[in-house]
């Protein structure tokens, strides 16, 4: 693409250079960069793009997109903008030539519950004949293929290259988790979305936003800068009421508003559930009228998760009966609430719950299925919100038998300092340390510490029997463990076959 048409897309840009450069691609990371190219340099949170310009051009870039440029850089072209994060959103869409316009993308946002309806919406549009894309947590997939996801939601460029690949293989939507990082960095201002989703508002990400005002004002930035422009020209806005900042999300939102939730005002409600250990049915009640759903998740939790991914399908256009058959052929979602099997056969669950609230709801959902001990395994990352460390200690305590503190993703922090600081909830909520030659009855509470994240599955797995369920949260799906700056190969799931396998 010649960099005069590629500059279309900027309403304010200063050239330095020649207009009628080819520009091969664009990159906003100098070591990707090839001859031929343009580098974008944008200011991350502990990087500066800026500093890696002579590194680019040393690889082979042509021109330069900067917000400053403090010295010559030889012949290639420069372009100065107030703002690289939106120079580079527009560069995006105007090389991949607007790919968002060719499928009706679908965005959802909140603190938890994002990848499980993300899972939920693909099934239904895949029952309806669709061909859906998705750009999440645990991996982009398409028609097949996957690739794992290293963010929730990729930079702006990413973005735009993901879905041009998936709009040129057939896609006919595009479901996209969107954080409250990418929100608060505009990684999705030209997005155009048919349907944006909000699941729920709790405690997360503060090491980042440092408030829960900051937090939810990243969050609330999908639906006030959400936009008529869907590919059918209309917007809806699906938000959860039951949450308490579904009715200030409704509010500030421009377009169309849908509501789900339990409670029988809101557009879309459940009745007549039942669950049990191997799932869930409910009636739900619909603007189109009411349906029977089954489905292999357990948990009102989960119920929630159907009922927003019925109200963003109803709102593309999809009627009940494949929603039911959507929601029904979908079995699991990769840790998410996720049942292991095991020789032992015990009721092992692996969640990525790493929030007080997240956890909480995991063990409200399964304490009723318990005729023994809920024994729950967790611990906290490093490098992250130090202050939900209590919380999900105190949370833990409250709503278990048995408490396992280990670690989790350590990162650059000292494990055993993380556990400290969980155990004091713990400690504060009354549970009793107990050593692990202790004998711990049916009725007894306590807790345990073991920091090595294997060994305290094998000793979980070693006191349970099968009247009990061992919930092992907070990393779910992720198959690694970061511990300084090493990614060591762990996956919660294989250790659990391991552990029952050993006795």
């Amino acid at each position: 693409m010649k960099l005069d048409q590629l500059l279309k897309g900027l309403s304010e840009y200063d050239l330095d250079g020649h207009a009628e450069l080819e520009i091969k691609g664009l990159d906003y990371d100098s070591r990707r960069i090839q001859a031929g190219d343009l580098f974008v340099a944008i200011r991350g949170n502990s990087q500066d793009g800026h500093d890696y310009i002579n590194d680019a051009i040393r690889n082979g870039a042509v021109a330069l997109v900067a917000e400053e440029f403090g010295k010559s850089y030889g012949e290639v072209s420069k372009i100065l903008v107030p703002d690289s994060r939106e120079a580079l959103s527009k560069l995006a869409v105007q090389f991949y030539r607007n790919p968002c316009h060719e499928v009706q993308l679908i965005g959802i946002t909140g603190t938890n519950g994002k990848t499980t309806t993300s899972y939920i919406i693909e099934s239904i549009l895949t029952a309806a004949g669709a061909r859906p894309g998705v750009i999440g947590t645990i991996n982009t997939r398409f028609q097949g293929k996957t690739h794992p996801s290293p963010v929730t939601t990729p930079e702006s460029l990413d973005i735009m290259r993901l879905i041009r690949e998936m709009a040129d293989g057939g896609a006919t939507h595009v479901v996209l988790e969107v954080s409250s990082h990418a929100l608060d960095q505009g990684r999705t201002r030209d997005c155009p979305f048919s349907v944006a989703l909000f699941t729920n508002f709790t405690r997360d990400h503060l090491d980042y936003h440092n408030t829960m005002e900051e937090y939810f004002n990243a969050k609330s930035l999908l639906f006030r800068k959400l936009r008529r422009g869907g590919r059918n020209g209309k917007t809806v806005a699906v938000i959860n009421m039951d949450d308490p900042k579904g009715e200030e999300l409704a509010s500030v939102s421009n377009t169309e508003v849908v509501t789900y939730g339990l409670d029988r005002r809101w557009d879309f409600n459940a009745d007549s559930i039942s669950t049990d250990k191997t799932g869930l049915k409910a009636r739900i009640t619909t603007p189109a009228g009411q349906v029977e759903i089954i489905s292999s998740f357990i948990g009102r939790i989960n119920l929630y998760n159907i009922l927003a991914a019925t109200a963003v399908s109803q709102s593309l256009g999809l009627n009940l009966d494949i929603i039911a058959e959507g929601i029904k052929r979908l079995k699991t979602v990769p840790g998410r609430l996720e049942l292991v099997e095991n020789r032992k056969r015990l009721t092992v669950i692996v969640d990525y719950a790493h929030t007080p609230d997240a956890l909480q709801k995991a063990q409200e959902t399964l304490r009723p299925l318990t005729e023994g001990r809920l024994i729950t395994l967790f611990g906290c990352g490093g490098d992250r919100d130090r202050g939900k460390r209590y919380e999900m200690g105190v949370c833990a305590a409250k709503n278990s038998d048995i408490v396992i503190i280990t670690s989790d993703n350590p990162r650059s922090e000292d494990p055993e300092s993380i556990v400290r600081q969980i155990e004091e909830g713990v400690r504060d909520s009354d549970l009793i340390r107990a050593e692990w030659s202790a004998t711990v009855g049916i009725d007894g509470r306590a807790y345990f510490i073991e920091v090595d994240r294997q060994r305290a599955i094998e000793k979980a797995i070693s006191m349970a029997d099968k009247k009990d369920i061992v919930l092992i949260a907070g990393k779910g799906h992720e198959d690694y463990q970061i511990i300084g700056r090493e990614k060591r190969a762990f996956d919660d799931r294989k250790e659990v076959v391991r552990a029952a396998g050993m006795n």
